[in-house]
């Protein structure tokens, strides 16, 4: 009876969240100067001429149409709800017209969550690592040089890191291309090569600030815990150094850590988007820039709503379980 009430809880704070965000990112692209079907119409009208003004009044209709810009604001509200949150169709994107937004947004997601996804749990593993001896054992130097280190590093935003790493391997000493390029001719081993080259940068950055950051949670958390009366009890009973890290601070410290991963998991998009548009990586985050320059609103709802679903979802998943993994923590 308490994981019915404990479930039916989350599922509503799942859909409400859900809900708040959708409704956010439904408004803002609406508050932006420029208005796609016109966009749209005035670069047909450059590419083939004058069109007559009966034809293009109806061509601006249907457009809208397909947009969802038709009919009253609340109208197009309800029917992104209907079809782009319940059903993922976006209509068609701007930039491809008249391909579907969800198609391209297919192509490039795989990308993202390879280079987002992968970067995250191996950041999370080093970290996590480094920061357990950090924490349980303060008083070595080794430990205090990466905590330093980690300290350093972490403030540092994404952006400026993947600058550093183009400029210095890409730029001055030309181990890796500028931009990234992708070898379609040459068959899937030349293909899955030119990815793996053009992905180490960007993965380098996103591990490096990711790390910094687990290190120094963990640090914290680790020490507090080696500071508790259980770890001190079991020193008095000589149980060895090696055991006390492992099963008693690191089991209680990596519990607040396993919430942490399934929201950054959840947030694999955040990140990557600046990491991507430097290095002209084919993810997400690029298609987000183009759809934003060109005002594509099929495309910013498409990729930010599957944002807001992942991180939601992912959130939902880990209250769902952490009594699993917690045997502290009950349903209430």
């Amino acid at each position: 009876m308490k994981f019915r009430k404990y479930l039916g809880l989350r599922l509503v704070t799942w859909i409400f969240t859900i809900w708040i965000g959708v409704t956010f990112i439904f408004f803002i692209p609406r508050m932006f100067p420029s208005d796609p079907v016109e966009n749209m119409i005035g670069q047909m009208e450059s590419r083939s001429g004058q069109m007559d003004p009966a034809q293009m009044e109806s061509l601006r209709h249907s457009l809208r149409i397909q947009f969802g810009l038709e009919g009253s604001l609340l109208k197009q509200y309800g029917s992104f709800l209907w079809h782009g949150l319940l059903h993922f169709d976006f209509g068609p994107s701007l930039m491809s017209y008249p391909t579907p937004a969800g198609e391209i947004i297919a192509t490039y997601l795989p990308y993202t969550l390879c280079l987002s996804l992968t970067t995250t749990v191996i950041a999370w593993v080093i970290g996590n690592l480094i920061g357990l001896q950090a924490g349980f054992r303060k008083n070595k130097r080794s430990s205090k040089i990466m905590e330093g280190i980690a300290i350093c590093i972490y403030p540092i935003p994404y952006f400026i890191v993947a600058l550093v790493l183009q400029i210095v391997f890409a730029y001055l000493l030309g181990w890796f291309p500028l931009q990234t390029t992708m070898n379609t001719m040459g068959g899937t081993g030349a293909f899955l090569g030119s990815l793996l080259k053009a992905s180490i940068l960007p993965a380098i950055s996103l591990l490096l600030v990711g790390a910094g950051w687990w290190i120094i949670s963990m640090k914290s958390l680790s020490a507090t815990t080696a500071e508790e009366e259980f770890v001190t009890f079991a020193r008095y009973r000589g149980v060895p150094e090696k055991v006390i890290g492992k099963d008693y601070v690191l089991r209680n410290s990596i519990l607040t850590q396993i919430t942490a991963l399934a929201m950054s998991l959840g947030g694999v998009f955040g990140g990557s988007i600046m990491t991507e548009i430097i290095f002209g990586y084919p993810g997400v985050g690029t298609l987000i820039q183009k759809a934003i320059l060109q005002s594509d609103y099929n495309m910013i709802l498409g990729c930010i709503t599957i944002s807001i679903l992942a991180i939601s979802t992912a959130t939902l998943v880990v209250d769902l379980i952490y009594p699993f993994i917690d045997p502290r923590i009950r349903y209430s």
